[in-house]
């Protein structure tokens, strides 16, 4: 099984070098039927709001008695994307699970929910529970990082340890931004384009550089946007995108009662709100080299790794760097 594993692996790893394709022919469903994953890919059944849901996911078991690293995915991602982490920690002999979040990557996108980062912590803590993953190491980044604060405020019985890589929802944004309905959010994303996203990553992920590695990780996204079902993907991007400014996390970072690590590149600035900001406001939305020492010291078992120079990825633009720090944050 863990051959199976590296060679799915090597063939993603080697989509990702593979010359670069023409992102105008990209069309993809909803559920990215047609686009690859790292590992194999399976699937939970869940029944939430009156509605039978699939929650894709993957899942490489322990080793040598390990615990489970519960990987939680992005806003702007799918769990494909820790593919490098993933192969990691497994190599030292941890579990590893990955989930697409309801409304994400290849898990069901239903318009007519109500979602909410207590919903998604739910779903994840039933995947768990069916894989007889009693305890965790849960494991954010960005969006994921609200996702994983409010798992661990729900259940710190099952999270053994609590990381935070570059997460979004170290500010309440809506104490400095004007709030947009859903449906400002939903003629946003209908405005979207193959050349829009990119530039938006290359501009906010990666300081204007740019490779073929870094494209590869929007592919799954402008195919959507240019796919079948674009208002469906439009709709459930927008509800999402609610959660974020309505459910903030960081007015409760003092009850979580977990070991807790960020792990934060510095020179990260992502600010969701920060477009239409309070006009009254002069505060700085987004300052990652100074939200890391402002937030830890509001967590009863906190503990800051920065990481100067890079930003929102630093999983993905310098991993050499990112899994020095990520081993001193499993111990």
């Amino acid at each position: 099984m863990k051959i199976l594993y590296m060679l799915v692996g090597v063939i993603f790893s080697l989509s990702l070098a593979a010359k670069p394709l023409d992102v105008k022919s990209l069309s993809y469903n909803a559920i990215l039927s047609d686009v690859q994953y790292p590992f194999p890919v399976q699937h939970f059944a869940l029944d939430s709001q009156g509605q039978l849901l699939d929650m894709a996911y993957m899942y490489l078991p322990p080793t040598d008695n390990k615990e489970v690293v519960v990987l939680l995915h992005g806003k702007n991602f799918n769990s494909a994307y820790w593919q490098s982490t993933a192969s990691y920690l497994h190599k030292q002999g941890y579990g590893v699970l990955m989930p697409d979040q309801i409304g994400f990557g290849k898990s069901s996108k239903p318009l007519d929910y109500q979602y909410s980062f207590a919903a998604l912590a739910s779903h994840t803590k039933a995947l768990m529970s069916s894989l007889d993953i009693k305890q965790g190491i849960i494991l954010g980044h960005s969006m994921g990082g609200m996702l994983a604060s409010r798992f661990a405020l729900l259940y710190p019985e099952s999270t053994a340890k609590l990381l935070l890589v570059n997460p979004i929802g170290l500010e309440n944004y809506l104490l400095y931004s004007q709030y947009k309905d859903v449906s400002f959010f939903y003629q946003q994303e209908l405005k979207k384009s193959a050349e829009s996203i990119q530039a938006y990553q290359k501009k906010n992920y990666y300081a204007g550089n740019w490779n073929q590695a870094y494209a590869k990780l929007t592919y799954f996204l402008i195919g959507q946007v240019q796919g079948p079902d674009k208002d469906i993907i439009a709709h459930v991007n927008a509800l999402t995108y609610d959660m974020i400014f309505t459910q903030p996390v960081i007015d409760e970072f003092s009850h979580i009662k977990v070991p807790t690590r960020l792990i934060l590149g510095t020179r990260d600035r992502t600010a969701p709100g920060r477009n239409w900001q309070k006009a009254a406001t002069t505060y700085e939305l987004g300052r990652y080299d100074k939200l890391g020492e402002r937030v830890v010291h509001t967590l009863q078992y906190g503990k800051l790794y920065q990481l100067s120079g890079l930003g929102h990825l630093p999983q993905i633009e310098d991993f050499d760097r990112f899994k020095a720090v990520l081993n001193e944050a499993l111990k």
